[in-house]
């Protein structure tokens, strides 16, 4: 099992590997407007100078996803 949180006013995703309290940090990425549900997975977007674009697909069915405020 996996975690990711998306905090929603600093605009920060983190991908732990297990719970929030006992997971190791596997990515960080900042400017992230929003992160997409999709059918299977949850779809981290990006913002650059040239767009918003995806970064980074995680399946839900072994992903625990935080919205923080």
């Amino acid at each position: 099992m996996q975690t990711l949180t998306f905090n929603s006013t600093t605009k920060k995703v983190q991908l732990l590997s297990g719970s929030r309290e006992s997971g190791m940090l596997l990515e960080t990425f900042d400017n992230v407007p929003t992160v997409k549900i999709e059918t299977n997975y949850y779809e981290v977007m990006q913002k650059t100078e040239t767009g918003v674009v995806p970064v980074l697909r995680v399946p839900m069915a072994n992903t625990n996803m935080l919205i923080q405020k």
